[in-house]
């Protein structure tokens, strides 16, 4: 029977969280003037523990008017700069054992798909199911997220829709609670803290 090892990535396959450097990376000093306007709404959005609007409006003044190419672009550096520098050892020879045995990998993230298409490269995973940006007709961010953030329950809903009518075995890895969704759909699912992972299951 096929086998499918779903990856969470940041704080999973990472030591840290990867969406604020990036959108760090585009912006620089400017992203923290974009978000002047926006403050009442990211100040209400964080009273509330709404975390998917937090987003939303800190994605908005990051990428807003840029055009995809810029921010594709310096996905692909951002990767090679920083992501690959803060992998986790234990995580990455978990993810070669999955690999050396067949099955196919997916990495399930919030974090955004312009620098994990070249992570999952790099890693010789299959596909990406992720948070992207809008684009409009012209190629340029209109600032607002294409569909749903990957996150909670759009995790499984997608990973879900990849599978399609196949019903392979499914291992997940997850830090948090937006992998939980993932990781009880999954028949062997693994919460990843600071503690080493083993490099095969047990």
């Amino acid at each position: 029977m096929e086998t499918v090892a779903a990856f969470d990535v940041d704080k999973t396959l990472t030591t840290r969280d990867c969406v604020v450097p990036f959108l760090w990376r585009l912006r620089g000093p400017e992203l923290l003037v974009g978000l002047v306007p926006r403050t009442p709404g990211l100040v209400a959005a964080t009273a509330t523990r709404r975390r998917d609007r937090v987003k939303e409006v800190v994605t908005a003044a990051a990428v807003r008017g840029l055009p995809i190419a810029t921010v594709d672009r310096v996905g692909r550096e951002f990767e090679v700069g920083f992501v690959r520098r803060h992998l986790r050892p234990d995580a990455m020879a978990r993810l070669r054992w999955h690999a050396a045995n067949g099955h196919r990998i997916v990495l399930v993230s919030a974090s955004f798909r312009s620098y994990l298409e070249p992570l999952a490269a790099h890693l010789g995973a299959h596909a990406v199911l992720s948070t992207d940006v809008e684009v409009d007709e012209s190629g340029v961010c209109t600032g607002r997220l294409r569909g749903a953030n990957c996150r909670g329950a759009e995790k499984e809903r997608r990973l879900r829709e990849w599978l399609g009518d196949a019903r392979p075995i499914v291992y997940a890895y997850g830090d948090s609670s937006g992998d939980a969704a993932m990781l009880a759909f999954a028949d062997h699912s693994f919460r990843v803290t600071s503690a080493p992972i083993p490099e095969v299951p047990v």
